[in-house]
């Protein structure tokens, strides 16, 4: 038993020689070049910052939007897959990870054994059954990763679970900005009705006086008629807007996973020209580092890579060990006792020699993942180059499409009070007042959905940009940093719609 301790650290320490002598086949990385433009079109790249400095509750400001933002981070069950998807990658990196150690563990056995008298080794007059006992700790099927085929094997798995830590952000960007959307559907859809039912109110009116100018001789009935087709109009709308802003509820409530409370903080005016903070556009190479989706493409091209070091190591011999240190005796009471220490040690090499072109073909196949991994990282850059840059055409235009609905309404309201006028005084007909009213509803209903777009762009250019799963600044992330344990945080935000008139 003394002679097979000695033998330990003589073992450990080749051991460890074999180990830091492996070596990997894994190609060099370098990183794809970037398929955009070096700044988004119309953009001076002068002395600007990240979007992704700036936190999701910076960037939103209604504190309503903010407790419902947090309450979809708490609820929603797409979330909550996301951030099981990295403690399943993490638990899988970890099983992968083993494989380069060896498995110790401690065994006992017992071995009966019954052969005929005339092959019995003591002679025929031995006993029939003979037993022996063995115990100790050893080594099961340990492969010494000479050429790194264990370490790249770790490697992939490691940037895979570095992929979903990044899907993960990405999942709750898009939780963020899908709430965001609902939550100024939702609002829209409550300042159309507030405008239809001034509508429909102001119809009424009007449809009263014509029917009372009617009764009175002044008016025909082809007046009444029209007035009449005017307020079944705006009940009509009233009736849809109802059902729209129900259905944007029941949209909210369903990306909150969980019921609207009640005791939300007050929603803000639907109104004003800003209402988020301002987003600096930065670089495109921003996104490189910024931008999760694109970072978690990266991290699969990177485990693509090291695939091909585990396939190319395939080719060469690879050497397993198995032993054992213990004691064995003959029989159990004296299997601990004093001169009963026992060790085995196993090596085996194997060398293949023909796979049927197994090992081949298994090698293409990783070279053309990562052909395909790169072309992926290469796309995901430029949809996202292509969703900043669509986001960025909307905000130096839906400033001046904005300003020319409001003179549009303006005009529309001069016209309407002169086409009312020049009624009530039996110059024209009631129809340029039918005309008047349809044309104002129709600028109104344009400026309150116009308003809305130009803010769901905003969110879209914040998505874009890789805004969105920082709750603040201070957790501006840092690619270098180790990764920590992805833990949903709570949010904000707000909205804009230019003021509407009625």
């Amino acid at each position: 038993m003394q002679g097979s301790q000695r033998t330990l650290p003589r073992f450990s320490a080749v051991f460890m020689a074999v180990l830091l002598a492996g070596c990997s086949l894994s190609p060099d990385y370098t990183r794809p070049d970037a398929p955009v433009p070096g700044t988004y079109p119309g953009q001076d790249d002068a002395n600007q910052t990240s979007v992704a400095d700036l936190g999701w509750e910076q960037f939103f400001r209604e504190p309503r939007l903010k407790a419902l933002i947090g309450l979809a981070l708490e609820n929603n069950r797409d979330m909550r897959i996301a951030v099981k998807r990295v403690d399943e990658a993490r638990a899988q990196y970890g099983i992968t990870r083993s494989d380069q150690f060896p498995q110790i563990g401690a065994t006992a056995q017992e071995t009966a054994q019954r052969m005929p008298p005339n092959m019995r080794q003591a002679g025929p007059d031995s006993p029939s059954v003979s037993r022996s006992f063995t115990a100790g700790i050893g080594i099961t099927d340990f492969e010494l990763d000479f050429f790194g085929k264990q370490r790249n094997l770790s490697e992939a798995a490691f940037q895979s679970y570095l992929a979903t830590v990044e899907g993960r952000k990405t999942a709750q960007i898009n939780l963020i900005g899908q709430l965001a959307t609902a939550y100024y559907n939702l609002r829209a859809a409550q300042q159309q009705k507030e405008l239809v039912a001034k509508t429909l109110k102001s119809r009424q009116s009007t449809y009263d006086l014509v029917q009372a100018r009617f009764r009175g001789g002044v008016a025909s009935a082809l007046d009444v008629n029209q007035a009449k087709t005017l307020l079944d109009s705006a009940r009509a709308s009233s009736a849809e807007l109802d059902r729209s802003e129900q259905l944007a509820r029941n949209a909210l409530q369903l990306i909150i996973g969980a019921p609207i409370p009640a005791g939300l903080p007050a929603a803000s005016p639907f109104a004003g020209d800003v209402l988020m903070t301002k987003i600096p556009a930065g670089l495109p190479s921003d996104l490189l580092v910024r931008r999760p989706d694109i970072i978690a493409a990266e991290h699969e091209l990177l485990a693509a890579n090291a695939n091909i070091g585990a396939a190319r190591a395939a080719f060469f011999p690879s050497i397993s060990l198995t032993g054992l240190i213990g004691s064995a005796s003959l029989g159990l009471s004296t299997l601990f006792s004093g001169g009963q220490g026992s060790w085995s040690f196993n090596p085996v090499i194997t060398m293949p020699i023909f796979t049927a072109g197994r090992l081949r073909n298994n090698l293409e196949l990783s070279e053309v993942r990562k052909d395909i991994a790169v072309a992926q990282y290469e796309k995901s850059i430029q949809t996202a180059f292509k969703e900043v840059a669509d986001s960025l055409a909307g905000e130096a235009t839906y400033g001046a499409q904005l300003q020319a609905l409001r003179d549009q309404q303006k005009s529309a309201y001069e016209s309407l009070n002169l086409s009312d006028l020049r009624y009530r005084n039996g110059i024209d007909s009631f129809l340029q007042v039918q005309t008047a009213q349809i044309n104002l509803f129709t600028v109104q209903q344009s400026f309150v959905q116009v308003g809305l777009e130009s803010l769901l762009n905003k969110v879209e250019l914040y998505k874009a940009l890789g805004g969105g799963w920082n709750r603040d600044t201070s957790m501006r992330p840092n690619p270098d940093a180790p990764i920590a344990n992805p833990v949903p945080v709570s949010g904000n935000a707000t909205q804009i719609t230019p003021s509407t008139q009625q």
